[in-house]
C-alpha cells in the first residue's frame, strides 16, 4: 500500500495542501514501512502566473473547473497512492483527489510515520471539518 503525505521537510505533514512543495510517498507492507520516496508537488508557486478563476459566492474554496484541473495536475505525482494525508486543504482539492481515486485524509497528526501507521491500522481520524 502506498500512502502520500504533503510535506515541507519530508518528516512532518504540512498544514496547507496547496503550498506544500513535496509529497512523501510511504510504502507499507505487512504492517511495516518499507520505503519512503520524496516527490515534487505542484503548488501555488507553479500556478502563480496563470489566470486566477474568481471564487463563486457561497461555494467552498477551489471548486471551479480551472481549479479542478490544477488539482488534477497536482495529483499526477501520486496517482499510484491510495491515500493522501494532509493537515488542511480546500474542498475543491479534496473533491479532485476523490475523483482521481485517492482518499484525502485531513489529520491533526504531524509526524508522517505515525499518521501513515494510524491510517494503515484504520485508527486515523479524518477531520473533514477542517476543509475550507
Amino acid at each position: 500500500m502506498k500512502i502520500a503525505a504533503i510535506t515541507d521537510d519530508g518528516k512532518t505533514i504540512s498544514q496547507h495542501f496547496g503550498r506544500a512543495p513535496y509529497y512523501l510517498v510511504v510504502t507499507v507492507e505487512d504492517g511495516q514501512i518499507v520505503e519512503r520516496e520524496l516527490r515534487d508537488k505542484l503548488g501555488h508557486a507553479q500556478f502563480a502566473n496563470q489566470p486566477h478563476e474568481p471564487e463563486l459566492p457561497g461555494q467552498p474554496h477551489g471548486m471551479g473547473s480551472a481549479a479542478h484541473n490544477k488539482h488534477l495536475q497536482m495529483a499526477e505525482a501520486i496517482a499510484d497512492c491510495e491515500a493522501l494525508l494532509c493537515g488542511g486543504m480546500g474542498m475543491g482539492a479534496y473533491e479532485s483527489m476523490v475523483s482521481r481515486g485517492i482518499k484525502p485524509v485531513v489529520t491533526e497528526i504531524r509526524d508522517i510515520d505515525q499518521a501513515v501507521m494510524a491510517y494503515f491500522e484504520g485508527k486515523i481520524i479524518d477531520r473533514v471539518d477542517k476543509l475550507h
